[in-house]
């Protein structure tokens, strides 16, 4: 047998990278963590509950249009030291991360140019605009996330039979540790907190 032969014979096989032979639809036992799952570069928006990597269901224009509209009001209207934004990473736990709709947060102290994912505890305010897909996690699961973090305010956007958005807001009830409904707000949003805002809701959707 030749010397070529055998060294093609006895020679190792060439193995892929681990990172590139793990499924991320097959979490570990313990599921993934944050750090763990964002390594995977996943051609759509997720995120991870308990573990398991969730793809972000496709919105409609609708959906969009108000949350965006509620964004701009929120930031116009904002204080300092608040800022807000638009579906930003929250990282509520190594193995559970969420991206709501609309947050205002306290930046004191963060570096908003750099921050991945925000700090559950800088949170004031989460707003999550309800789609056909969402509707069981933006009434149940992901309002019993965000009062577990102890998120002071919450606000739910519905659509009404006339396409104009309905806001329910909540407040955390300190000693009960869950939301609690303060007002439903049709026509026009007024509220003094996380700061004063007001915002026409028949003016958030085009009809």
């Amino acid at each position: 047998m030749s010397a070529v032969r055998e060294v093609a014979m006895t020679a190792e096989p060439i193995e892929e990278p681990v990172e590139d032979r793990i499924d991320w639809t097959h979490p570990p036992s313990q599921g993934w963590t944050y750090e763990q799952a964002r390594k995977f570069d996943l051609p759509f928006a997720w995120d991870l509950v308990d573990g398991v990597i969730v793809v972000r269901g496709q919105t409609n224009q609708w959906h969009d249009q108000v949350r965006d509209e509620l964004y701009t009001a929120l930031r116009s209207a904002r204080v300092a030291p608040y800022a807000a934004n638009v579906e930003r990473c929250v990282l509520l736990d190594e193995d559970n991360t969420a991206k709501p709709d609309v947050v205002v947060f306290d930046k004191t102290g963060l570096d908003v140019f750099e921050l991945e994912c925000l700090p559950p505890e800088s949170l004031v305010l989460a707003v999550e605009v309800v789609s056909h897909g969402t509707r069981a996690n933006d009434r149940f699961r992901k309002p019993g996330q965000y009062a577990e973090k102890k998120i002071p305010y919450y606000w739910r956007v519905e659509r009404g039979l006339d396409n104009l958005p309905i806001v329910h807001e909540f407040h955390r009830d300190e000693e009960k540790g869950v939301y609690l409904p303060v007002a439903q707000h049709e026509g026009v949003l007024r509220t003094s907190v996380p700061y004063p805002v007001e915002i026409d809701l028949a003016q958030v959707v085009e009809l």
